[in-house]
């Protein structure tokens, strides 16, 4: 099962592994006190695509898909949630405050088709 969940919100038995799926490591956050079982930076936007985006509203859905042609390039990555989600329960977490503009919202939609063994089991708010 795959699962969502803002970083700075406590862990949960039914999380299973924590993934923080960010470039920056978020603000505030010892690594100790954050509890990530696994550091999956490369799938992060890159940090052009970031500085572009800048979380403007506007820019959503050409970003969306610019960040899906980058997500196809990394598809031995994603290879790898897809086995960790099928054996046990993965939350992707994120530091953003906007749950809707977020980058793991977005993946985890795109990851949930690439590829498409996985299954969509809590559905975010997200334009993809």
């Amino acid at each position: 099962m795959l699962n969502i969940k803002r970083i700075y919100e406590a862990p949960a038995a039914t999380d299973g592994r924590w993934v923080l799926v960010e470039r920056l490591w978020p603000r505030g956050l010892t690594k100790q006190r954050a509890a990530v079982d696994l550091l999956l930076k490369e799938v992060a936007p890159s940090p052009e695509l970031r500085r572009w985006f800048s979380h403007d509203p506007q820019k959503w859905a050409e970003f969306r898909e610019q960040y899906r042609v980058e997500l196809k390039t990394k598809m031995e990555i994603l290879g790898q949630l897809q086995e960790m989600a099928a054996a046990g329960s993965v939350t992707l977490v994120y530091a953003a405050h906007d749950p809707c503009t977020t980058v793991p919202a977005c993946s985890k939609k795109s990851w949930m088709s690439w590829p498409p063994s996985l299954e969509c089991h809590k559905d975010m708010l997200c334009l993809v």
